[in-house]
């Protein structure tokens, strides 16, 4: 039992959630790709010396809530001061292989572990044939890049790696961004520990990781007991696949089970149970109170299971691309559906441009579901992913690229009581002839609203003015232009009648 006092607990967890935060800003502000600079597409987080996650800081869902298999991955390895993990393959720690997580154990007077720092970022390019690093249409994770599995990051580690990579140098210095950050992170858990000692600062921690469990577990009770199912689909090219959710709530405790699920797929819409159980707990953490701490213990009273061998329990080898983007989407969607919440856009609208010169990525914001007592926001990155857009201003600086119209998707939200928030519209025109991709959802099936609230509309995507398919890929010439208009959110409630 703990002997922190209420304002000693509250004390320590913001210490550790300042923590995180500052980790963050150093990555973000070191890093060199657009990606993690500008669109902030890179996550924080602390673990204590038996790989718990005791605080992490609001950066990308899909990330956090994954990181600990990062952590469990390389906690049975030998560690020692100044020597940090590297790893991307997704079922050995990783979600897909652009993350790439740092692990850096921390210690305290050089001889006993106290815990570890680990950063995860999206790298612009890891290898793969298509420049980005997000094919549309791959069927092996080889195809996706370069596959890191863990082990220790020597500067020759770092040099063989970017080696293999476009832009190396863009990469290097990416790397050693969440170098610095893991140190920043690192000082700080060890100033703790000196001011409270290492035993007092673990008996800390397990606190916090206490305190946010009774909090959810406080949340989860005040639910109605029983079980509530939901379904929904994924847009793969040449089929729709059926995804299926078991939620049981008994007493303080949920269990998500996704038995019944579209078998693991040929295609790169397949995931990690890692990420499946990310978006579940970001979907937890939706319905409960956001001001619980960011930390393992929110998660202890839930259960995630999925079968191994479907789409969101995939086999090690399958293509996985998409699926740390899209079907961690989809899933959030299915947990919050079965909740009664209206759908948001339901994906990130993956888009990457690209060349030996240079690569781009970026996801779009869309339109979240409208809530019970409000209207959806418009234009925001929903649900897995938490970044911003890359500014016309530093897009077209950095790129061969001209921003011909960025705007709210007007109208594209669901009507209700409370509408749906609208999508946006992008469109871009080539410069120089590149390479695209384009991984998308939400582009045959509208996001869904509820309780009498109309259903967003659906997304498109246009190259000079020609539909394309929401998955897909090939060269766009000089001049030639490339539009995507980003699915609205679900409404909810009856929209009012005029008398």
């Amino acid at each position: 039992m703990s002997t922190l006092d209420p304002i000693e607990l509250q004390i320590l967890t913001g210490a550790l959630k300042a923590a995180c935060r500052e980790m963050g800003v150093v990555l973000i502000r070191s890093a060199h790709s657009s990606n993690i600079k500008e669109r902030r597409d890179a996550s924080t987080g602390l673990f204590d010396a038996d790989g718990e996650m005791v605080m992490q800081a609001e950066h990308i869902p899909v990330h956090l809530g994954a990181m600990p298999a990062a952590v469990a991955a390389v906690i049975g390895e030998q560690h020692r001061p100044g020597v940090s993990w590297i790893l991307n393959d997704p079922f050995a720690g990783g979600t897909h292989l652009p993350d790439i997580t740092i692990v850096t154990p921390i210690f305290l007077d050089s001889n006993r572990l106290i815990g570890f720092a680990a950063s995860r970022a999206h790298h612009a390019d890891v290898g793969a044939r298509l420049p980005g690093s997000m094919p549309a249409d791959s069927t092996r994770l080889e195809e996706e890049g370069v596959v890191i599995s863990p082990q220790p990051l020597e500067q020759e580690t770092i040099e063989r790696l970017v080696a293999m990579m476009r832009q190396p140098d863009e990469r290097r210095a990416d790397l050693r961004a969440q170098l610095a950050s893991n140190r920043v992170g690192a000082e700080r858990l060890g100033e703790l520990a000196t001011r409270l000692g290492a035993d007092r600062l673990r008996e800390g921690t397990d606190a916090v990781l206490d305190y946010a469990e009774r909090r959810t577990r406080s949340c989860l009770a005040a639910m109605t007991d029983g079980v509530r199912e939901a379904e929904d689909v994924l847009e793969a090219l040449a089929e729709d696949l059926h995804l299926r959710l078991r939620a049981e709530v008994r007493g303080d405790r949920l269990a998500l089970d996704f038995a019944g699920s579209a078998a693991q797929h040929e295609g790169n819409l397949n995931c990690p149970l890692a990420v499946t159980r990310s978006a579940c707990l970001f979907a937890v953490r939706v319905l409960s109170d956001p001001d619980i701490p960011a930390c393992a213990g929110a998660y202890r009273p839930v259960e995630v299971s999925a079968p191994l061998g479907s789409v969101l329990n995939a086999r090690a080898g399958a293509a996985v691309a998409a699926g740390n983007v899209e079907t961690s989407s989809r899933v959030a969607d299915i947990v919050l559906s079965a909740f009664g919440r209206a759908q948001g856009q339901g994906t990130m609208n993956n888009l990457t441009l690209g060349s030996e010169q240079f690569s781009y990525y970026e996801t779009l914001g869309g339109g979240q579901g409208a809530c019970p007592d409000r209207d959806g926001p418009s234009a925001v990155h929903v649900a897995m992913s938490n970044t911003l857009n890359t500014p016309i201003e530093a897009l077209e600086r950095e790129f061969p690229l001209r921003a011909i119209e960025y705007a709210i998707r007007r109208g594209s939200g669901g009507a209700g009581l409370h509408k749906g928030g609208d999508g946006v519209v992008r469109e871009l025109e080539a410069l120089s002839e590149m390479s695209f991709s384009l991984i998308a959802e939400r582009r045959r099936h509208r996001p869904r609203g509820t309780a009498g609230g109309g259903d967003g509309q659906a997304g498109r995507d246009l190259l000079d003015g020609r539909p394309l398919p929401g998955k897909t890929a090939g060269t766009l010439k000089a001049g030639q232009r490339l539009r995507i208009e980003t699915p609205g959110g679900g409404g909810f409630g009856h929209a009012p009648t005029a008398e």
